[in-house]
């Protein structure tokens, strides 16, 4: 009864560890939550409940113009009221849309006191649809995972809380992307693999292996970008950042930090796969030496690299279906794609995010081998 005790106090220390980070980020101003676009203005959602779309002009599949919405709104200060948004096309099918009686719009209102100046249609609403989704998700994950669920549901939420919270803003005013990314990602790879573990020796173990493999594709990162002459415009909404007024940032930097950010995730999946794995055999085994248990690790790890490197292929290429189909249908050669700055850029992402991934399981097998065997269910605090 004590150590199931213990366990749950552990537990229930950890998620308040979490909760407390949350409401910390949550608190944590951003220093661009009043942008001078939107004063003067409220965003409000509406039901589209008329179509005017006459001044809509088609040719072939794209459309150009403007279509008018009569739309019912359902909240803020002008709730209950009917009024006409305009919804701009600029002829491009990536980001325009059509709206139909019964959608549910965002609308930005700009206003004189009780006075409606004009009303932009932005796009459809699907906050309540996300919502959902979101909540769907953390119901399975909660049922089949039980209490690793909750706690990866808090990883899930400070991560994104990181990222919007400090990694962005930290960005925008300039700090340099590649340090502050490194101390985004060390950051967040201790309190992850903490959630998972507790208070307790494989989170040093699997957190050093994972810090290993970040640190390497950071240099090779820096590297490579360098010698493949690689400018960081290449990243989608590159130059739209320069052209709001931000043309101080280094976005080769940036680009150079997103590599190593993006392989972080895989990095600490395999780090943790290698020290549960290890811990597990000499819990079996408890004479084992530490040579035998880093042997058992780097089994472990080369069975996993294999799934891994793919994973990250996947994951870049996967968005990048209709480029390949575009070079196909074209019959561009492949040396001639393999050229292309955007196409190496992700051939860089890949490659050096894998480099990564080979360097995390000989020495996280290493780590927990030498710790684990030497320190049995003993914490580090």
């Amino acid at each position: 009864m004590p150590a199931l005790l213990i366990k749950h106090k552990s537990m229930f220390q950890t998620l308040a560890f979490g909760l407390v980070i949350i409401l910390v980020l949550l608190a944590l101003p951003t220093g661009y939550e009043d942008a001078l676009i939107y004063k003067g203005t409220e965003r409000s959602v509406g039901i589209v409940i008329a179509v005017d779309n006459q001044a809509i002009v088609t040719s072939g599949i794209i459309q150009s113009g403007e279509q008018s919405c009569v739309l019912k709104i359902k909240d803020g200060r002008f709730k209950g009221k009917e009024i006409t948004g305009v919804n701009f096309l600029s002829g491009s099918l990536e980001k325009d849309k059509i709206f139909e009686v019964g959608d549910e719009a965002l609308v930005t209102i700009s206003y004189d006191g009780d006075l409606i100046k004009s009303a932009v249609i932005s796009d459809h609403y699907r906050l309540g649809k996300e919502i959902v989704l979101l909540v769907l998700f953390a119901i399975f994950l909660i049922l089949f995972a039980g209490k690793n669920g909750i706690q990866a549901i808090f990883s899930f939420v400070i991560t994104i809380l990181m990222i919007w919270k400090v990694l962005v803003p930290s960005y925008l005013n300039g700090y340099s992307p590649v340090w502050v990314g490194i101390g985004i990602t060390v950051l967040l790879t201790f309190i992850i693999i903490f959630f998972v573990y507790g208070r307790d020796v494989r989170t040093i173990v699997a957190t050093s292996g994972s810090l290993l493999g970040t640190i390497t594709t950071c240099i090779l990162g820096i590297l490579f970008t360098d010698l493949f002459k690689i400018h960081g415009a290449v990243m989608t909404n590159a130059e739209s950042l320069l052209y709001s007024g931000y043309q101080h940032l280094d976005l080769t930097a940036i680009f150079m930090s997103s590599i190593f950010i993006g392989a972080s995730g895989a990095m600490m999946d395999l780090a943790v796969d290698i020290t549960s794995a290890v811990y597990e055999v000499v819990q079996k085994k408890p004479d084992m030496d530490w040579k035998e248990a880093t042997r058992s690790g780097m089994n472990v790890g080369k069975a996993a690299m294999g799934t891994m490197t793919t994973t990250l292929l996947l994951a870049y290429s996967g968005g990048y279906i209709s480029l390949l189909m575009v070079f196909m249908a074209q019959g561009t050669p492949i040396d001639h794609i393999l050229n292309y700055k955007y196409v190496s850029a992700e051939v860089l992402d890949t490659i050096v995010g894998s480099f990564g991934l080979v360097t995390v399981a000989p020495f996280t097998a290493i780590v927990a081998g030498v710790l684990l065997t030497k320190r049995k269910e003993k914490d580090f605090c």
